[in-house]
């Protein structure tokens, strides 16, 4: 499921991230890498932030969609 259907506070791994070479390689530089622990601390209309490797990051809603967990 696309991290923008996580629940809240809970923890998921990534499963697959999908978009275009420059979309992953963005995101893989943020490291979202297949495989890691993302935790979902809060959510306003499909933005996220996300912890991930110890630190929180936002994602809007279009690169949320792309991260699969």
């Amino acid at each position: 499921m696309p991290l923008t259907m996580a629940t809240r506070g809970e923890t998921y791994v990534i499963q697959r991230i999908t978009g275009k070479d420059e979309t992953k390689h963005f995101l893989e530089n943020l490291g979202f890498l297949v495989g890691e622990c993302v935790t979902v601390i809060s959510e306003i209309g499909g933005n996220v932030i996300i912890r991930i490797k110890e630190s929180r990051i936002a994602l809007d809603k279009s690169m949320a969609n792309r991260i699969l967990v």
